[in-house]
């Protein structure tokens, strides 16, 4: 079912509806729609949100979401064999996802229908593959608009039946449109305003740091929301040894989270609900995916370090925020220490990447959503 977001105040623009298409793997994607489905709200519009994963059938969206979990948690190198195989961009004949996603082609036409959408927004690459082929088949007949959240682009976002793409880098729009040649844009990442500036909580966590280890700059190590990570333990242990206070990001693995916990040194935390104070009160954040937590501490003005990142799309994400200047990328354990002694202080050296990472911020989904939506629909 979609979970609706009823309108809230009216904007000068004609009130529309918005279809989100998420997914729930891990909390990234799930955490943008709900994010887009509430600027569509506060605009005077109605927004629903609904997983790409509970429309197909036969619960193979329960079973991909276990395999890809316990692949990246017990057996990352076959994720990234996997990424290798279908993902990657480049030319060659390689499995397409369309024949997957068309499963729940009918489910979601009759939801495009009955919440009369005006657009279709994927914020998961499975689900721009399911927009794609309904809108070249014509059996969805309103625009389907991506929002591709990844830096790093792979075949799996990219269907020539969709209307436009709006990407995070200028680079990410510019392979959208020379492998399916459709209309891309750099709009830039979307997060919650809050995360821009300390919040009521910052000084909680300030208190609680300087309480549990005193003058050690606090790092975070974000391992996603299931604590995924190669060698979280020896990072953690690493930055003890050498004058920080590792903050684990365990998200909802409980296992790590209580193994760390008897780790000298360490603060080990489960699901966090406030991210926004937590980053606020950290110095850096080590991070091996490139997801939303990265895109987070960017807008926190929190320098990010990729190290050990998940093979696939997670490696690939990293390079492509380091190459544009907005994190390190640590290629072993005096790579990390270093970048992290470089960047913990106030300095030129953190200011710069602070600055490089927050000038990615460069618009609002929901404003060109409007904007589109106003020359083709009217």
């Amino acid at each position: 079912m979609a979970e609706a977001v009823h309108p809230g105040a009216w904007s000068q623009h004609e009130s529309r509806r918005v279809l989100i298409v998420s997914a729930s793997m891990g909390a990234g994607h799930d955490t943008v729609a709900r994010e887009l489905a509430r600027r569509a709200r506060d605009r005077g519009h109605e927004a629903h949100i609904v997983d790409v994963l509970g429309l197909l059938p036969y619960g193979l969206g329960a079973g991909l979401r276990v395999g890809y979990q316990s692949s990246v948690r017990h057996f990352p190198w076959a994720y990234g064999a996997v990424f290798r195989l279908l993902l990657r961009r480049g030319s060659g004949c390689r499995p397409s996802g369309v024949p997957l996603a068309r499963l729940a082609g009918a489910r979601l036409a009759e939801l495009a229908a009955r919440t009369r959408a005006d657009v279709v927004v994927p914020v998961f690459h499975l689900g721009a593959q399911l927009t794609g082929h309904l809108r070249s088949r014509g059996r969805l007949r309103v625009p389907s608009v991506v929002f591709l959240i990844d830096f790093a682009v792979h075949r799996q976002w990219l269907h020539p039946g969709n209307d436009r793409y709006l990407c995070l880098t200028d680079e990410a729009a510019a392979e959208v449109r020379q492998d399916i040649a459709k209309p891309a844009e750099a709009i830039g990442p979307m997060v919650a305003p809050e995360f821009f500036m300390p919040g009521r909580t910052t000084a909680r966590w300030t208190r609680r740091f300087d309480r549990y280890a005193p003058g050690r700059p606090p790092v975070l190590i974000s391992a996603g929301a299931w604590g995924t990570g190669t060698r979280l333990p020896a990072t953690a242990r690493l930055l003890a040894g050498h004058g920080f206070l590792p903050v684990v990001l365990c998200g909802r693995n409980e296992r790590l989270r209580t193994g760390l916990t008897a780790v000298p040194g360490v603060l080990a935390l489960g699901w966090v609900a406030d991210m926004t104070g937590l980053m606020h009160a950290s110095d850096a954040l080590v991070d091996n995916a490139a997801g939303q937590t990265a895109v987070q501490a960017l807008a926190a003005g929190l320098p990010v370090v990729g190290y050990r990142p998940l093979p696939g799309h997670g490696a690939e994400g990293v390079r492509r925020m380091t190459a544009l200047g907005v994190a390190d990328l640590a290629a072993d354990e005096a790579g990390l220490l270093a970048s992290l002694g470089r960047l913990t202080p106030e300095g030129p050296d953190r200011e710069r990447q602070v600055a490089q990472g927050r000038s990615l911020f460069r618009g609002d989904v929901s404003t060109r959503l409007e904007e589109f939506l106003d020359v083709v629909v009217g």
